[in-house]
């Protein structure tokens, strides 16, 4: 199911993502169009991160400070990246924030369609 949440998000993302970054060309075409897009990846890859470090968690005995540590290790690393990008005005902040709430929009729609497709109490085989 996992994998289905995540595959799902990433059609959904980029189905949304390519067309908006786009049409937002025509807004701003210098900075807009790359920062919904690299937002958007930024949050794809962010996801990605998340799903394999619980489903490394699994079978470990000291879960909770295995994923604080890898959750920390990747929100630095997502903000080293942000930072750079800022400094050398590559991106435009409010475009970035677009691409991360399309992101943030397709997991919680996608995880409401999985959870609406199993029932409590049906499994998946």
């Amino acid at each position: 199911m996992k994998t289905n949440l995540i595959k799902r998000t990433f059609k959904q993302t980029l189905i949304i993502l390519i067309p908006l970054s786009i049409l937002s060309a025509f807004i701003e075409w210098k900075r807009l169009p790359l920062s919904i897009f690299l937002g958007g990846i930024l949050g794809l890859v962010n996801l990605r991160g998340l799903a394999r470090g619980v489903e490394g968690l699994l079978g470990t005995h000291r879960p909770a400070g295995k994923l604080l540590f890898s959750s920390f290790l990747r929100l630095s690393m997502l903000a080293l990246v942000l930072t750079i990008l800022i400094i050398y005005k590559i991106i435009n902040i409010l475009g970035v924030l677009i691409g991360f709430t399309i992101v943030f929009i397709s997991i919680i729609t996608q995880g409401l369609k999985i959870a609406r497709e199993y029932p409590e109490g049906k499994e998946e085989k």
